[in-house]
């Protein structure tokens, strides 16, 4: 069993490379991350049954995503810690069906917990102008500051016809 994904150990997580290239394809078309985009970048649900769901053809999102419920659950925690690393602005945002009829409110889950239900329903919003672009990574304080350019000399070079043997080691 996995221990539970913290902040301190996102990145070390194994489904966290495959959430950082699915968010990013994600932030090129766009300034938002809605989790179920990234699920289907991730190839856990296809387009087909995401549109099922939003025209209300399908009871609950997680009866067609292709993964379990705790791999699902800890996508959610890499996918909400990644997303504030790249200080992406958390939004709530209410899924109503589509097509002619009432709007009913979608359902995520089969148990319809508000807490979860709230959680899938969590968008990420890049809340720059222009484009998305990532912030700079962070410096680690234990290490020292790389030396300024200036101070960085190039080696010595040898006069012109100047033949050097190499020793045989």
């Amino acid at each position: 069993m996995r221990p539970i994904v913290s902040v301190d150990s996102f990145r070390d997580d194994p489904m966290f490379p495959m959430v950082e290239r699915a968010v990013a394809a994600v932030l090129a078309g766009g300034k938002i991350v809605a989790p179920v985009d990234v699920i289907v970048r991730i190839g856990w649900l296809s387009a087909a049954d995401l549109e099922a769901w939003r025209f209300g053809r399908v009871p609950y999102l997680e009866r067609v995503i292709r993964c379990n419920l705790t791999r699902l659950s800890r996508f959610l925690r890499i996918l909400g810690f990644h997303c504030h690393d790249l200080n992406l602005s958390a939004s709530q945002t209410a899924y109503v069906k589509w097509g002619k009829g009432k709007r009913t409110p979608l359902r995520f889950t089969k148990t319809n917990e508000a807490r979860l239900e709230k959680i899938y329903a969590r968008h990420f919003v890049w809340p720059g102008k222009g484009p998305f672009h990532p912030p700079r990574p962070r410096r680690d304080p234990r290490t020292p500051a790389d030396p300024p350019v200036d101070s960085i000399k190039p080696p010595e070079e040898e006069p012109a016809g100047t033949i050097t043997r190499m020793s045989d080691a």
